[in-house]
């Protein structure tokens, strides 16, 4: 049996800690990179996304927005 020693202001710092056999975390890091891919922008694209948070924000708090459960509720 291995024995752990863990800090507890390094475990309230990073909310938590979990342990894993090694096996399990690597499928699981592996099963993540395949999730969802990152896309970095620059230039004129960032900026056009940017307004277009920055206009959904606006539209969120000023109400004009509203939850959906499904594409069909778009009618």
């Amino acid at each position: 049996m291995t024995t752990a020693t863990l800090l507890k202001k390094a475990a309230e710092k990073d909310k938590g800690v979990v342990v894993l056999p090694i096996a399990e975390y690597e499928s699981l890091r592996r099963a993540a990179e395949r999730a969802v891919p990152e896309y970095y922008l620059t230039g004129k694209a960032a900026e056009e996304l940017d307004q277009l948070v920055e206009e959904g924000l606006r539209e969120h708090a000023a109400g004009k927005t509203r939850k959906l459960r499904s594409l069909a509720d778009l009618d």
